[in-house]
């Protein structure tokens, strides 16, 4: 296993044990089945198609979130959880159809596996949309670990999915990177005492600064990443 060694990232050259990704926006683009829901929510109810962007930019706020851009309606509304469960209906009926690995991450996976190193998720998406997602895109190697926000008490920015991910790993969370495209993330890996990478390529909201995120460097594409993990 060869230390990563780019600034931001050095640690003190601990060796890279293990990397963890989120999911959606960071290792997964899923916002192109998104679209597809909240469109669809809203024609429900007679309103007109949304702009693409605005949709992509709320994915990484989940389902309450997109209820919200869709619908506009709050959430203590009386027929928002009506409301969310039919959104969740909707996107079970795409789930997976056009979801696909962004740019350089098959690649990305299969060094990590040529050099013996584990790989994870931990996401804030339920099991139950998380599991049919990966198994239809069939990533190799598979991941090592999958923690979901069944499986722990607290969510992230709670850094509990991480030390679980790092046991089910074998490996230091001083020794593990986590990759994100969201404040909760970063906050999330920070606070495991991992190393951090914001993805600038995710689903950000225009008003959000990742630049205050404090995460331990930036990358603007998901190809940067093999190169910023693997120095020649």
């Amino acid at each position: 296993m060869q230390p990563v060694t780019k600034p931001g990232l050095s640690a003190g050259k601990q060796p890279l044990e293990a990397v963890l990704f989120d999911l959606d926006g960071t290792l997964i683009d899923t916002a192109s089945e998104f679209v597809v829901v909240v469109q669809a929510l809203r024609a429900e109810h007679d309103l007109p198609p949304m702009d693409e962007l605005r949709i992509r930019a709320s994915v990484s706020n989940g389902a309450r979130a997109l209820v919200q851009l869709a619908l506009d309606i709050d959430e203590a509304a009386p027929v928002f959880e009506s409301k969310r469960q039919r959104l969740l209906a909707l996107y079970s009926e795409v789930l997976g159809t056009t979801a696909t690995p962004y740019p350089g991450i098959a690649e990305l996976l299969a060094e990590l596996g040529e050099r013996g190193i584990g790989w994870g998720i931990s996401t804030n998406k339920p099991r139950a949309y998380t599991e049919p997602l990966l198994a239809a895109l069939a990533l190799e190697p598979a991941a090592g670990s999958v923690v979901c926000p069944d499986d722990v008490k607290e969510r992230k920015p709670h850094p509990e999915s991480l030390y679980l991910a790092c046991r089910q790993l074998s490996c230091s969370p001083a020794g593990t990177i986590y990759i994100g495209d969201h404040r909760r993330d970063i906050e999330a890996g920070r606070r495991a005492g991992m190393r951090t990478v914001a993805a600038l390529y995710g689903y950000i909201e225009a008003e959000d600064d990742p630049a205050g995120w404090g995460a331990d460097i930036a990358v603007q594409c998901s190809t940067e990443l093999q190169g910023l993990l693997f120095q020649p």
